[in-house]
């Protein structure tokens, strides 16, 4: 179980969110925060984990299907980053559970605004989606201690308990 954490200009483009009480998520890489960004020609949707900072860049179309198709492109960028498919799929099973909310953490919505920053240095297109999220990941953040997010993702995922 996790919470999309979605900007207002997303949460207008999916509807409203099922406002529940809040619970706290079961994966190792906690909420995802979420924002829509303009890029020339495409919509895109930036999401990016609460504790590593991780991105993850999705084709906005079909936003009906966001939902479905974010553990998906979770899953190539960790296999990506040399995560293994059996930690993959644990922190996929921990999000099967998947609830629509409001921002609600600041420091994660400004490191959300430097990748965007960071994103307009990138040469456009980049050759997928998945290839600028690991882009993106490797930049080092204040908020993580001047890690990147691809080490910090790896070292969440590889302590996770049960993963020998």
């Amino acid at each position: 179980m996790y919470t999309l954490r979605c900007t207002a200009k997303l949460l207008r483009r999916l509807g409203p969110p099922a406002m529940g009480p809040a619970e706290p998520p079961t994966n190792r890489l906690g909420d995802w925060y979420a924002t829509l960004v303009h890029a020339p020609r495409v919509q895109l949707v930036l999401m990016v984990s609460e504790r590593s900072l991780l991105p993850i860049l999705l084709p906005a179309r079909e936003a009906s299907t966001l939902l479905e198709r974010a553990p998906m492109a979770l899953a190539e960028v960790l296999l990506q980053l040399g995560v293994r498919p059996t930690v993959i799929e644990h922190e996929l099973t921990a999000m099967a559970g998947v609830a629509v909310g409001r921002t609600a953490n600041r420091r994660v919505l400004g490191s959300t605004g430097d990748l965007l920053g960071m994103m307009r240095s990138h040469p456009w297109p980049p050759p997928s989606l998945t290839a600028s999220s690991l882009k993106l990941a490797e930049a080092p953040c204040g908020p993580i201690g001047m890690m990147s997010p691809d080490d910090l993702t790896r070292e969440l995922l590889e302590a996770s308990p049960g993963h020998a």
